[in-house]
């Protein structure tokens, strides 16, 4: 899906850039993928499970722009890629009025203002394609995602209990969300 790179200044000031992932940014995003899965346990992998290669990741972030009914974006701050989102086009007929939304930032760059912006410029794409219903799903606990999604119009739908086993053994809920546009 196409997008038109957008520029933005965060919070502390500094200039950042919201646009399509370009296969050149392939081995950048393998790093990020692997980091933000250390950083916070709010991510659906642990670092060892991100386990394919750039020339993997170059083939995916290939197919995004020709691909109608998927948007992904990536931040960069100061040529750092800081972030990225995804929006997912539901497609079956019975369907197609949803689709789903996820983000990710690096821990440096949260409470800059970067997640606003990417659920908006996702919201916008949505609206579009003539999308009536957003959605998302967090792990419970992950309060400052929480505060961003609400901030964005989104409310608890359903709970599923135990769906995230941790490494130590503890359970955790997801938590799913929608707004309505």
């Amino acid at each position: 899906m196409l997008f038109d790179a957008m520029s933005f200044t965060l919070k502390d000031g500094r200039a950042a850039v919201l646009r399509l992932p370009e296969p050149e940014d392939a081995e950048v995003m393998v790093q990020y993928l692997a980091d933000t899965a250390a950083e916070t346990e709010f991510v659906l992998r642990y670092p060892e499970e991100c386990h394919w290669t750039v020339e993997q990741e170059r083939e995916l972030l290939a197919g995004f722009k020709d691909n109608p009914n998927s948007l992904m974006l990536c931040c960069f701050v100061d040529g750092r890629l800081a972030g990225n989102c995804n929006l997912q086009f539901f497609t079956q007929l019975k369907w197609r009025h949803r689709a789903s939304v996820a983000v990710a930032l690096y821990r440096d760059f949260w409470g800059q203002g970067i997640g606003t912006a990417m659920f908006r410029a996702m919201e916008q794409a949505a609206r579009a394609r003539g999308v009536r219903q957003l959605e998302l799903e967090y792990i419970d606990g992950n309060a400052r995602g929480k505060a961003l999604y609400e901030k964005m119009g989104f409310v608890k739908v359903a709970e599923h209990p135990d769906a995230v086993m941790l490494k130590g053994g503890s359970f955790r809920n997801m938590v799913y969300m929608m707004k309505v546009l």
